[in-house]
């Protein structure tokens, strides 16, 4: 008799020629936060024409929605997201920097896979539901705005996960492993500075430099970094310079700071830092400041009653096999890959597996990780930020990665961009489908397993959560 496992496998596998024409329809037209308006497009209502209840506009962005089948409990939300890189456009399948158009948008960070992987899943999830196999609900969120906009934050403060028992999601990578990692909550911020105008020759003493006090507060934010929390970072980017002329004294100016740290507590003590140093700029310049809040999010919590879970079904579906003409090309990518590179994806692999992981794991006569990294419970933290952080909060959350990419590739690249198109990518997103769906269907025929989980998130947080974005806050395309 066919086991489960083996049953989702031919499930998605027959959708898997739709699923990968989806995936490369959103690779095509990379959209950045808020602004997915095709994509979204595209991704609900082809769930809705397979018979799924769609839900769009939630949680009051545009872009956002749900797909829901079933009925009764339990709820298992998954997790997508479809969201696009700026800067980042790259050809297809190409071993060299190629932009296909300059300056142009791309997925950098492979969210045209993550989506429809969860796509896949919920496909044969319908299946079994719709056959009797399995009994409850099954919810797809589609998730806009993750790369710095936090859309998931904004949709947990709307209420829009309200009611499902736990989510399960995942993350396209150069490996496979569970993701057991703790990540760093965040603030980001606009402090803007509005001065006076003046000819910077003939009456400089009249003018009050807006961009005098933005670099003022950039040196004041670099001293603090001293006398921060080793573990917070603050990055920044002059996003008004003022202008052009440098006979003019610059009478306006911005700069965009993102203020991380493993606690939310943490965060807000260094941000109030950040805005007094910032207050100061403006009283040596003699210009006005104002404060504009633009996300947040929440550090993630893991979750050890769903990791095993998903860890069992990860190790079930193994590694991509890779042919011929895969393996050529990969090679080709693998030599655009640094040292460096590899050797960043190897100490995470160690840092996530509790440094369990085997001497062969990375072999330089691969281009690729040869094992799934073993799941151990740890208390490390990414050094990045998701938005997931937030739904972890509230429903018990597990998320993991698939091996989509060559060894050491880095989030964030055309590298990256590259291969998110070709069947290196596809391979993984058909295993993270899989492995989404098989951990659902455990969870469907387990309740006591949800149990556990909520029982662990409640010692974890208890009634603690506070949504980090001010209530009036509404999400911005820029």
């Amino acid at each position: 008799m066919i086991n489960i496992e083996d049953q989702i496998a031919s499930l998605i596998e027959t959708y898997q020629e739709e699923v990968i024409q989806l995936s490369d329809r959103i690779w095509d037209i990379p959209e950045t936060r808020f602004q997915e308006y095709e994509s979204f497009k595209i991704l609900s209502n082809f769930l809705e024409r397979k018979g799924f209840k769609v839900e769009r506009g939630v949680g009051d962005i545009e872009t956002a929605f749900t797909a829901t089948y079933g009925d009764g409990g339990p709820v298992i939300g998954i997790l997508g997201e479809f969201d696009a890189l700026s800067g980042l456009s790259q050809r297809a399948g190409s071993p060299v920097r190629e932009p296909l158009i300059e300056n142009g948008n791309g997925h950098g960070c492979g969210h045209n896979l993550l989506g429809t992987a969860g796509i896949a899943a919920a496909l044969a999830l319908k299946d079994l539901i719709k056959e009797g196999i399995v009994k409850g609900t099954i919810k797809y969120f589609g998730c806009p705005g993750e790369e710095g906009g936090s859309g998931k934050t904004y949709m947990v403060r709307d209420g829009v996960f309200e009611g499902i028992d736990a989510a399960l999601t995942w993350h396209p990578n150069s490996y496979s492993g569970i993701f057991s990692f703790s990540s760093l909550a965040n603030y980001q911020v606009y402090f803007s500075f509005e001065g006076k105008a003046a000819h910077a020759a003939n009456s400089p003493h009249l003018g009050r430099s807006a961009l005098d006090a933005v670099e003022l507060m950039n040196v004041g934010v670099n001293y603090l970094r001293e006398h921060i929390i080793s573990e917070a970072k603050v990055h920044y980017a002059i996003t008004n310079s003022g202008g052009a002329s440098p006979n003019v004294v610059q009478s306006d100016a911005e700069v965009l700071y993102l203020i991380r740290a493993p606690h939310l507590k943490d965060v807000e003590s260094i941000y109030q830092r950040v805005v007094k140093i910032a207050e100061g700029a403006a009283l040596m310049t003699g210009t006005k400041m104002t404060v504009k809040f633009d996300k947040a999010c929440s550090n993630y919590i893991p979750n050890h009653a769903l990791n095993v879970v998903v860890n069992e079904k990860l190790q079930y579906f193994g590694l991509p096999t890779y042919n011929e003409e895969e393996m050529a090309y990969a090679k080709a990518m693998a030599a655009t890959i640094t040292a460096e590179e590899v050797e960043a994806a190897v100490i995470d692999a160690e840092k996530l597996s509790a440094y369990t992981v085997s001497e062969g794991f990375y072999s330089e006569e691969s281009p690729f990780f040869t094992e799934i990294i073993p799941y151990v419970k740890n208390r490390e933290v990414m050094q990045g930020s998701t938005d997931v952080g937030d739904v972890s909060w509230i429903v018990p959350t597990a998320q993991f990665f698939t091996t989509c990419f060559v060894a050491g590739t880095p989030l964030h690249t055309w590298q990256l961009v590259s291969q998110g198109k070709t069947t290196l990518a596809h391979k993984g997103l058909l295993n993270a489908g899989k492995v989404i769906a098989a951990s659902a269907v455990e969870l469907f025929d387990n309740p006591h397993l949800i149990d556990e989980a909520k029982k662990e998130l409640l010692k974890q947080v208890g009634d603690g959560y506070k949504n980090p974005l001010p209530a009036d806050l509404r999400p911005s395309a820029i």
